[in-house]
């Protein structure tokens, strides 16, 4: 039996690439590779690009232009305001003692001589009934002196007394009379010290203050504490600090309106009657009182209160954001927006100061473009860019301007 040897599986046949091949892959690879250096190195350079344009934009500063606007024939000054009474009354004591009663108390309506409060005055009354005893007494001395003064003067005629002791009677009887109309005089004071027992309204008026009560004790005089206080509310006085600039626009019956924060949305009449004709060196203001009805009796005293004054304007100037002055050395300019978005600073001269706008004399005029809030560090010739106003705003100032159908 022949054996036979197995026969060893058969290789695949060897892939290898030719030298061709070779070289065209490799030119592959490297068209590959340059085209994302190539890709990389113009993205960098168009973002450099980008960046040098945002550098350049943010260097240019954006601008916004202000409101300019000419002066009316009536211009508002809006100052605040202080309200009080038309007569506002403190009442004291004249007499000392204890508060025995009181009828009235704060926001009660008083009539003239009406009795708000009763004091119960223990010394003075034992001083006028002293005071009346020695009275008496001095008129009883005075009785008898004249008496005799009478007698002797009859007994002198008849020679029965000297002219001497007639003379001293007399005398006599004319010191007891004074001495009796000293102590009358001074029963008619205690009298009149005690009407001060009783606690009167001055005039017709509001209660607004009760500052005792029952048994308090009571001294005379302003040094000790205000009882009461009364008010006359069916006017008021307003008093306002107007400043220096606005004061030779004021006079007398000039008509004003004023609000309350209590009453928002309303407003009350209001007449100037009264300059004080003096500036207070502190504000450099004018204090002015105006007046107003108060028939329904909204109005306090002490309140605050908002004034609009209607001035008279003049129509030639022009009036300008406060927000868009540059404060120099000397004076006052703006920064104007000339050809090119150029800057261009000028000198202006103020008029008066209305708070949020002020008054422009000389300078500029409503047709020029003032750049609101500028920047300290515009100088002239700097190019700025102006503010672009959005498509959703400019609609909404559209919407808002438009007349309602």
């Amino acid at each position: 039996m022949s054996s036979q040897s197995p026969t060893p599986p058969s290789s695949p046949p060897s892939s290898t690439l030719s030298p061709r091949q070779l070289l065209l892959v490799g030119i592959i690879a490297l068209i590959a590779a340059g085209g994302i250096a190539a890709n990389g190195l113009i993205s960098r350079a168009r973002n450099t690009q980008d960046l040098v344009q945002w550098t350049n934009a943010q260097a240019v500063p954006t601008v916004t232009l202000a409101t300019i606007a000419r002066g009316n024939a009536q211009q508002t000054l809006i100052l605040p305001g202080s309200l009080q009474s038309y007569s506002k009354a403190t009442l004291y004591a004249r007499v000392n003692g204890y508060l025995k009663s009181w009828t009235k108390d704060i926001g009660a309506p008083v009539k003239t001589g009406e009795v708000i409060a009763s004091i119960d005055t223990p010394d003075l009354d034992q001083q006028l009934a002293q005071a009346r005893a020695t009275l008496a007494s001095a008129k009883a001395n005075y009785d008898v002196a004249t008496v005799t003064a009478g007698r002797n003067t009859t007994l002198v005629k008849q020679q029965f007394v000297s002219q001497q002791i007639a003379d001293q009677t007399t005398a006599d009887a004319d010191a007891k009379k004074s001495i009796m109309d000293a102590n009358a005089a001074f029963v008619r004071q205690l009298e009149a010290m005690q009407a001060f027992k009783q606690i009167t309204a001055p005039f017709d008026g509001i209660v607004t203050a009760r500052n005792t009560d029952i048994g308090a004790l009571i001294n005379s005089g302003s040094t000790g504490q205000a009882l009461f206080e009364v008010s006359d509310l069916h006017r008021v006085r307003i008093y306002v600090q107007v400043p220096q600039a606005f004061t030779a626009d004021l006079k007398p019956g000039l008509k004003a309106t004023f609000e309350m924060p209590q009453y928002p949305g309303q407003k009350f009449d209001a007449t100037l009657v009264a300059t004080s004709s003096a500036i207070t060196e502190s504000s450099r203001s004018m204090m002015v009182e105006l007046q107003a009805d108060n028939k329904d009796g909204k109005l306090f005293g002490g309140a605050y209160c908002r004034v609009d004054f209607q001035i008279p304007g003049n129509p030639n100037m022009v009036r300008l954001p406060a927000t868009a002055l540059m404060p120099v050395n000397r004076g006052v300019q703006v920064a104007m927006l000339g050809d090119g978005n150029k800057v261009v600073l000028k000198s202006i001269q103020l008029g008066r100061d209305f708070g949020d706008t002020v008054e422009v004399t000389a300078g500029i005029s409503d047709q020029d473009r003032v750049i609101d809030s500028p920047l300290e560090t515009l100088q002239n010739g700097d190019t700025v860019q102006l503010a672009t106003t959005t498509p959703s705003s400019t609609a909404t100032q559209a919407g808002s301007a438009s007349p309602s159908k």
